[in-house]
């Protein structure tokens, strides 16, 4: 199979215009870094956790392959790639609405209240934008947003607008997908990258829609990529508190070749849980781990 050469030079590279989506554990200031461990060559490009899909942006693939098993998130996605102009619309009628209630305050509630009573890809985008710190936070036994409104003022519709068209060109060559991420795994042959973000067992576990998620079956999906000639990377829990404390992960010996890590700065997470509370103690590195 011929592989295509699709990581251009990142300083010719189009910029996306900021970040698309808030969202914990957005990977957009350090996308780059990562993407810069990629294969220089492959195939089909892989994400089964798409999340704010900073990676998916900075490959910016010719074939890709993006899915999650968040129904609303996979929604903004799927409407950005065939619709992106009634993306806009549907974040500049949220913007309007937040901005004639009487406070913005009681124009997000409005707004979170008509997500919470029927999940929905147009209300999401729009709190993932305007909620405290983009921390997207749901109650497990429900999956309710809980996440109070923000302390700034969102990015106005002119200003989103521009983001959408960068990065609407961005997946110009992704198809979207709400799927479990075996199914996408299961789909990439020889040659090809699957990226996995996943929910972080250390820190995560009241995100991304309160999903249940276990890292060894990840694993064991990984290790049958592996065996059919796949590029897997891996972006999961590195290290906390500065550097002291490395998470204690289930990681196959024999699975991965390589692993760094990648400096995060600060935990947006713990930001959000302290209420502006010192953080110097509070940097963490992610673990990059690739199966090549």
């Amino acid at each position: 199979m011929q592989l295509d050469l699709i990581l251009p030079d990142k300083r010719k590279a189009p910029r996306t215009g900021g970040q698309l989506l808030k969202w914990i554990g957005n990977k957009q200031r350090f996308a780059s870094e990562i993407t810069a461990n990629f294969p220089k060559k492959f195939g089909t490009y892989f994400e089964p956790f798409v999340g704010s899909g900073a990676v998916l942006a900075s490959v910016a693939p010719t074939r890709g392959i993006a899915a999650d098993t968040f129904a609303p998130l996979v929604g903004i996605w799927t409407q950005l790639k065939t619709n992106p102009e009634g993306l806009k619309e549907w974040y500049s009628a949220r913007y309007s609405r937040m901005m004639a209630a009487d406070t913005p305050k009681e124009g997000y509630e409005l707004i979170k209240a008509d997500y919470n009573a029927g999940p929905n890809a147009a209300d999401l985008l729009f709190l993932c934008r305007s909620c405290y710190g983009g921390v997207v936070r749901f109650r497990k036994r429900d999956g309710y947003m809980s996440t109070p409104c923000g302390i700034h003022t969102p990015i106005s519709p002119d200003s989103f607008s521009h983001r959408v068209d960068a990065w609407a060109k961005k997946v110009a060559g992704t198809e979207f997908f709400h799927a479990d991420y075996k199914e996408t795994i299961a789909r990439a042959e020889r040659g090809d990258l699957v990226y996995c973000d996943p929910p972080y067992t250390h820190s995560q576990a009241i995100l991304y829609g309160a999903q249940e998620f276990d890292l060894e079956e990840l694993f064991e999906e990984i290790s049958k990529a592996k065996r059919r000639g796949v590029f897997v990377a891996v972006s999961i829990d590195g290290t906390k508190k500065s550097g002291d404390m490395q998470c204690a992960l289930p990681i196959p010996t024999d699975l991965f070749e390589k692993e760094a890590f990648i400096d995060c700065g600060r935990s947006m997470l713990k930001r959000f849980q302290m209420e502006g509370e010192t953080l110097e103690s509070e940097c963490v590195s992610d673990r990059l781990l690739l199966t090549y």
